[in-house]
């Protein structure tokens, strides 16, 4: 949606050499405007569209088994995974491991339009070109039919690819603090995957979709009855050193990635009674010992040539680059259950698992679906993340993120029975309210919102149609208003730089994307459709409410109402290519 002419993207040198000023000078950069959207091409090159599949030539494969519905592990129904303890803790296996990247980083589908063919996966990605990848560190497990090592998850091949052999005594020394039965994740981004089509403010889509991948991991996981906590105490060098992607050599002439996060995943069930905290971060010196190998496999070329290479977002990366090696640690969870959330009783959800792989990104609403104030309710409450508890002991998938909340909810609310229309605030963390109130228009009422539950802390800003507003800020896109619901994603931003540091940056992006999986889910239980908004107006959403400084950003839009499906394409199941030999 590029007004500009193409042009040549010349290196820039940086106002300040503040990490933090870098990372805000990207953020103000890329902003959107009527007059004008932040730089790209201004015209999609075909001929290099990249890869979204990445593959290391000379790794051996290991091809995971294609599970059905039917076979083992069965998924839980989609309300389980919410409650604490309703799903057992299966063990790690090749079955287990196969469900969990599946339903975590898999294929969903293939769209079909003529001669052309397109994957979808499970975890939705902004424009559905997937800069995102996923590894795993193993250790030597009984009846894992897979030696220990780093692996890539190969999602077209469904399998994985052994990246790094490692001898099995060292990857248990350097898990030994944790509980039995642990492995590790980690997400990695190929920024030009997004760049090709969004230039400058690809940055922000990567992260979003880092953020996505988060939550389709943690969700993959609790339908295996396993806990997940991010790593955030790591600094990027050793994750980069423990993914291989500070490897030179193996990206020699390709397209590099970019170590996002760690994560560390075990069974709810297997608790050290003698170790009631678990570290959140790693031994620098075990994994430097780990990286020295061997390695295998030279990652693939994603695209012939890149024409203009967009040197802000490489500066915009190395300023929130992550070098504080800390070592935080937390408490594992006590087992307190959270009441459940109130449920409308004409929603009808079906197993994990289905509702997992249902899940599009819709292109187009019918401008009439509406949604009870029960399920809207509902919906925000899986998005509340209860910040006054301990963090494994928060709802799932909010146990994953150590940190407080940053993210509040904006919300045009069009088709919501029982509802007035209008425009609402979602405070998430309920002692943010006094900094988002100062940080708009002080005339603002922040009424409570009426027959809200009384744990949701959800107001009542002004009343009245909202529906072109919401859609002309959202870069005139109708699905913003042709919606039940449409929001968009404020965070704590200014301030949480400057009191953390620049390595923040990304972790705001990652927060909204969390939100936006939990609401495509939720969408697709509710018998609606959801999809993610990137493209807005930058500060005409802030002026909205009155926002004129920093203090608060929107991140991401989303919306969710009653699809119009594209009936000229063909859907296709995801490993029909597999099925077929190809």
């Amino acid at each position: 949606m590029n007004t500009e002419q193409p042009f040549s993207a010349l290196p820039t040198e940086p106002v300040s050499t503040d990490p933090v000023d870098r990372v805000i000078g990207y953020h103000v950069r890329t902003k959107h405007h009527f007059h004008k959207y932040a730089r790209s091409l201004g015209f999609l090159d075909w001929a290099n569209q990249p890869n979204p599949f990445r593959r290391f030539e000379g790794a051996r494969l290991v091809r995971l088994p294609l599970l059905g519905n039917d076979e083992e592990p069965r998924s839980p129904s989609y309300d389980a995974i919410y409650q604490r303890g309703a799903v057992s803790s299966k063990p790690l296996t090749t079955g287990t491991l196969s469900r969990f990247f599946e339903l975590a980083l898999g294929l969903s589908a293939w769209k079909k339009a003529g001669e052309s063919e397109w994957a979808l996966r499970n975890n939705p990605s902004s424009g559905n070109l997937h800069p995102t990848e996923g590894y795993v560190l193993l250790p030597q497990v009984d009846g894992l039919d897979l030696t220990a090592g780093l692996y890539h998850y190969a999602s077209k091949e469904h399998g994985l690819e052994l990246r790094a052999d490692f001898a099995p005594d060292a990857i248990s020394r350097l898990l030994a603090a944790f509980p039995p039965g642990v492995f590790l994740f980690g997400l990695t981004s190929v920024h030009w995957r997004e760049a090709w089509k969004y230039g400058e403010r690809a940055l922000r889509y990567c992260n979003h979709d880092v953020g996505h991948a988060i939550g389709s991991a943690r969700l993959a996981a609790a339908t295996l009855g396993w806990n997940m906590a991010l790593l955030d105490g790591v600094d990027q060098n050793t994750a980069a050193m423990l993914l291989g992607t500070h490897r030179p050599d193996d990206f020699r002439d390709v397209e590099p990635e970019h170590p996002d996060c760690l994560a560390v995943i075990w069974p709810a069930e297997s608790v050290k009674r003698d170790a009631p905290e678990i570290p959140l971060f790693l031994g620098q010196a075990l994994v430097k010992d780990l990286a020295a190998g061997p390695w295998h496999g030279k990652a693939n070329e994603l695209s012939r040539e890149h024409g203009v290479h967009w040197d802000v977002i490489d500066e915009a990366a190395e300023a929130s680059w992550k070098t504080t090696d800390e070592k935080p640690s937390v408490r594992l969870p006590t087992g307190a259950a959270f009441p459940p959330v109130a449920v409308d009783a004409s929603r009808a959800t079906g197993d994990a698992g289905t509702i997992i792989r249902q899940r599009r990104s819709a292109v187009s609403f019918d401008a009439r679906t509406s949604i009870s104030a029960a399920t809207f309710f509902h919906m925000l409450q899986r998005v509340t993340p209860r910040a006054d508890q301990p963090q494994l002991d928060r709802p799932m998938p909010w146990d994953v993120l150590p940190w407080e909340p940053a993210i509040h909810l904006m919300l045009f609310v069009h088709r919501v029975e029982g509802l007035a229309s209008g425009l609402y605030v979602l405070v998430r963390d309920p002692k943010k309210l006094p900094l988002l109130q100062q940080s708009m228009n002080p005339e603002l009422e922040w009424i409570p919102a009426p027959d809200c539950p009384s744990d949701l802390p959800l107001y009542w800003l002004f009343q009245g149609d909202a529906q072109r507003l919401a859609a002309q800020v959202s870069c005139h896109q109708g699905i913003a208003g042709d919606s039940a619901f449409s929001l968009g994603m404020l965070a704590e931003f200014e301030g949480r730089l400057r009191q953390g540091g620049a390595w923040w940056y990304p972790r705001l992006f990652w927060e909204a994307g969390l939100i936006g999986q939990v609401l495509y889910l939720e969408a697709e239980a509710a018998g609606v459709r959801g999809t993610g908004i990137g493209c807005f107006f930058d500060d005409p959403v802030h002026e909205i409410v009155g926002i004129k400084d920093l203090s608060v950003q929107s991140l991401y839009h989303f919306t969710i109402g009653g699809p119009v499906d594209d009936v000229r394409l063909m859907t296709l199941p995801p490993y029909h290519h597999l099925k077929h030999g190809s």
